[in-house]
């Protein structure tokens, strides 16, 4: 019989554990930075290689379905690889994905970059995901998670309205330049501090794949995050045109801006890991139907300059707490298959990405203005709750009827 002290001792035995969850939260440092920089210097984007800015959001689309097609393919034939090492070349490659990004001659090189500099996204954080949880306690594994997580967090608040500055002072260039330099210190700080960790050699990616897209809560998390987070890309994306253009604030505003984002990421990715140990489920319903109003609340503020920073300073904290609950899901849903269920929350985040940016620029472009995309995303962020209800629902009728514990059991 395994005594309850066996089953609270981690995974991986490591004398650091704090140490090398934090060597795996520079890398979402890094990939936080890289990501979210584009954002903040889009317009100068778009001078540089001669495009309008609702094009020039092509390139962030181009980078999210990078992350959605690199998720499947990498965690299909890395599930059985040494994790260590598998962190280490996804940052390498990242790296120079950034760099071929701030040589890129003209927005179709450009383009091409930022989708294969996409690839090794989400396969990072569902790693990184899975090697944090393996270090610690199985009672502190929301937590550990969560400190991956805010290493993004934590960039949108430091590396990306840095990364913001240096592109409006230096030039766009300099910025994927600095991202490329991110990742190789990450690439030397996993080696050094993240213990040698063994991938499942009992399980193959033909055998992954099919029980985890075999799984109808699978496919809802994953709709869930898909289309539910699209409303925060879809603001985010523009946000340096809402703040000049309909908010009437200078140029240089928007580095503050983006700070109070990167804020948001912050304070969300802590609540989420609070509230993961109440309930997962709970906590994807309680933050999709705040993200609602929240959304709404933006477009009402936009046209107010300053009083929009607050507003999006909640867009992405409710925003934060839906991302770490959805990773917390899918690996509890995805069953035997927990390398594809660490990575494709990332993937569905990512068509999230993509969509929100995509229809936020047709809605601009269609001449309905940078407030559009505020409606639009409350209306994602609707259905979203709608997918979870459907979700819960499913869930229900596959039980007896007795069952009532539904968002607290381990798979919720």
């Amino acid at each position: 019989m395994t005594s309850a002290a066996t089953l609270e001792q981690p995974a991986v035995a490591t004398a650091r554990p704090a140490l090398a969850i934090l060597a795996l939260a520079v890398g979402g440092f890094t990939i936080g930075t890289t990501e979210f920089m584009t954002m903040g210097v889009l317009p100068e984007i778009a001078d540089g290689v001669d495009v309008s800015v609702p094009t020039a959001g092509h390139i962030i689309s181009a980078y999210a379905l990078g992350v959605v097609v690199g998720v499947p393919i990498l965690a299909f034939f890395g599930a059985a690889l040494p994790r260590r090492a598998m962190l280490v070349g996804l940052m390498v490659a990242y790296g120079a994905f950034n760099l071929l990004s701030a040589v890129a001659p003209g927005f179709h090189v450009l383009t091409t970059a930022r989708f294969l500099d996409g690839l090794p996204h989400g396969a990072y954080f569902g790693v990184a995901s899975l090697v944090a949880a393996s270090l610690v306690a199985p009672a502190r594994r929301g937590r550990a998670v969560a400190s991956v997580m805010l290493g993004l967090s934590v960039a949108n608040v430091v590396g990306v309205p840095l990364a913001t500055f240096l592109g409006q002072q230096v030039g766009w260039r300099a910025t994927y330049l600095l991202a490329a330099v991110l990742a190789l210190l990450t690439a030397a700080l996993v080696l050094a501090a993240v213990p040698s960790v063994p991938g499942d050699a009992e399980t193959s990616g033909r055998k992954e794949a099919r029980e985890f897209f075999g799984s109808r809560q699978v496919w809802l998390t994953m709709a869930a995050g898909a289309i539910g987070f699209g409303g925060m890309f879809a603001v985010y994306s523009y946000i340096a045109k809402t703040v000049t253009v309909v908010g009437g604030l200078e140029r240089g505003t928007v580095p503050v801006f983006v700070l109070a984002l990167g804020l948001g990421m912050v304070v969300g990715t802590w609540v989420a890991g609070e509230l993961a140990a109440w309930s997962v489920f709970r906590s994807l319903l309680l933050s999709s139907g705040f993200g609602v109003l929240v959304l709404l609340a933006y477009f009402v503020a936009a046209p107010g300059g300053w009083t929009l920073l607050p507003v999006a300073f909640l867009v992405t904290a409710t925003g934060s707490v839906l991302v770490v609950n959805l990773q917390l899901r899918l690996m509890d849903v995805a069953g035997g298959a927990v390398t594809l269920g660490a990575a494709m929350n990332h993937a569905a985040l990512n068509i999230a990405n993509a969509l929100g940016a995509w229809l936020g620029g047709l809605v601009i472009a269609a001449g309905w203005g940078y407030r559009a995309p505020a409606v639009l995303g409350a209306g994602l962020s609707a259905l979203g709750v709608a997918i979870l209800l459907w979700s819960a629902l499913a869930h229900r009728r596959a039980r007896p009827a007795v069952d009532t514990g539904y968002a607290d059991r381990p798979e919720s």
